[in-house]
């Protein structure tokens, strides 16, 4: 009975920290009005979602702060379509602190560059970098 009990105590240690991760990598996910951090104007309301342990980014709508509908200067499947409903943000994975090595599409550009996000309090700090050269936009939740 007794290793049984211990059994069921690593396991549970065992999955505690993992489990943990998980309700804080969580934090990001629901919708998210982005920010220009040029003109400081609202541009879009952005769906962050998983799909298993992947974080992606879909544009739900643009707000009046837009300037364009269609993503012109995108390449490949995304040329000419429409930005709401394009998925912007994909392949994120959470490290223990913030999502990263994924991808995020500047629709305005039609460039892609790497992508990390993290959580401060009720603002997200989504950082689009090439290299060493980086913007970092601050989101507020929806």
């Amino acid at each position: 009975m007794k290793i049984m009990k211990t059994a069921f105590l690593l396991v549970g240690l065992i999955l505690m920290p993992t489990s943990v991760l998980a309700v804080e990598g969580d934090a990001v996910l629901g919708k998210w009005i982005t920010i220009d951090d040029k003109t400081g104007k609202q541009k879009s309301i952005i769906n962050l979602y998983k799909k298993g342990n992947k974080l992606f980014g879909k544009v739900e709508k643009l707000l009046a702060g837009a300037t364009a509908t269609h993503c012109e200067k995108c390449q490949g499947d995304n040329k000419g379509k429409p930005i709401t409903c394009m998925t912007v943000i994909k392949n994120l994975k959470f490290n223990g602190k913030q999502w990263q090595g994924g991808t995020i599409l500047d629709p305005k550009n039609g460039k892609v560059y790497n992508c990390k996000l993290w959580h401060e309090g009720d603002k997200l700090k989504v950082r689009g970098y090439i290299s060493f050269l980086y913007r970092t936009q601050v989101w507020k939740r929806q």
